[in-house]
């Protein structure tokens, strides 16, 4: 696992490291979530991102922004665990017909109470 501390030192990491996921939350310093998640998805377009957030009214977003997942804060662990290994293990035509807006399965999960 890496950790980056803001969205522009994760874009340093994806140039340097071989990363097969990225938890992306949305609230981050320096470069927003939304604004990396795009430099990402047009830099490197095969790495699954699972978008965490503990703001509300992002699915839509997430949605037309091509992303894998969408998890709402606080997190369901095991659901996390789930959610990651199925998005490892999607094949690379999914994926990339997610990004280019075509159906493909997205997994939503809303905030797990509880």
């Amino acid at each position: 696992m890496i950790a980056a501390a803001d969205g522009t030192q994760a874009i340093s990491v994806l140039q340097t490291e071989s990363v097969d996921l990225v938890l992306l939350d949305l609230n981050l310093p320096v470069k927003n979530g939304w604004e990396t998640f795009q430099q990402m998805t047009l830099k490197w377009p095969l790495i699954p991102i699972i978008i965490i957030t503990a703001r509300s009214n992002q699915l839509f977003q997430a949605l037309a922004a091509g992303a894998g997942a969408l998890m709402e804060k606080p997190l369901d662990f095991p659901k996390l665990l789930q959610t990651a290994s199925s998005l490892i293990a999607e094949p690379e035509n999914l994926r990339l017909a997610r990004m280019a807006g075509k159906s493909a399965q997205f997994h939503y999960l809303p905030a797990h109470v509880g």
